[in-house]
């Protein structure tokens, strides 16, 4: 049996108007090379799932990071310190898009990694994620998990989210995947639809999967959303999606 075992452990990097971050890696503990994913957290926070996620990744031979893109708003518990961001509106998308290429310049500098670099996240991360992956260059396949708000009203704008990531899409320069529930409310059903036809329109690649049976959050087993079937075959899905794109057979 090979060798296994990891590194994990929260570190910094430099985000959006030169300000440092904190951020949680991990890795598998060996030479390498390994490709890279990024991290984009939910709603709730820089919490618990998401550093287990990121552990999960370095498990199957990623190094992975993900930044705190609450940092800014001070110490404190992933709940408490999502609520303020909540009463603030969220966080802008310009200053999500540089911590996130903060995150990309991290993993693109290390000296075991292969140049092949994924982005991946849920709810507003995988909005998140999906935005990212239309604005900044170097990023080689997306993950977005029920990522709501990809296809917004033009009433939903603000100053904060001046621009819909649907209006992107014809920039999207990478393969994409995207996992949703048919009980979701964002995105519904209809919104996934529209998402698909402006990919169609665009002649991207992408996989998108809808589950029956599944809403908002169905990977967090933590929560009532939690469905265990639905996630397990999510998570394949996953993997099997960066193994392609990011693992390359030679």
């Amino acid at each position: 049996m090979p060798y296994a075992g990891m590194l994990a452990e929260t570190t910094s990097v430099r985000g959006f108007g030169g300000a440092d971050i904190s951020a949680y890696f991990a890795r598998p503990l060996g030479a390498g090379p390994y490709p890279g994913i990024v991290l984009i957290h939910h709603v709730p926070g820089w919490d618990e799932w998401y550093w287990e996620a990121t552990r999960k990744f370095a498990h199957h031979g990623y190094a992975a990071i993900c930044p705190n893109l609450y940092h800014r708003e001070g110490p404190g518990s992933p709940d408490d310190v999502a609520a303020k961001v909540r009463a603030a509106g969220g966080v802008p998308d310009d200053q999500v898009i540089g911590d996130v290429e903060g995150a990309l310049r991290c993993l693109r500098s290390l000296l075991y990694s292969t140049g092949k670099i994924g982005v991946m996240g849920s709810c507003s991360g995988g909005r998140h994620a999906y935005l990212a992956a239309c604005l900044l260059k170097g990023f080689d396949a997306v993950v977005d998990l029920w990522g709501g708000r990809v296809v917004m009203a033009k009433e939903e704008l603000s100053p904060k989210q001046p621009v819909a990531p649907l209006d992107y899409t014809v920039d999207l320069p990478c393969p994409l995947l995207g996992l949703f529930g048919e009980e979701d409310r964002s995105p519904t059903p209809a919104q996934v639809a529209q998402h698909e036809q402006e990919l169609k329109k665009c002649g991207k690649s992408y996989e998108f999967h809808m589950y029956p049976k599944a809403g908002h959050g169905f990977f967090y087993y933590d929560r009532p959303n939690y469905r265990q079937e639905q996630a397990v075959d999510g998570w394949n899905k996953v993997f099997a999606f960066f193994e392609k794109h990011l693992r390359p057979a030679s």
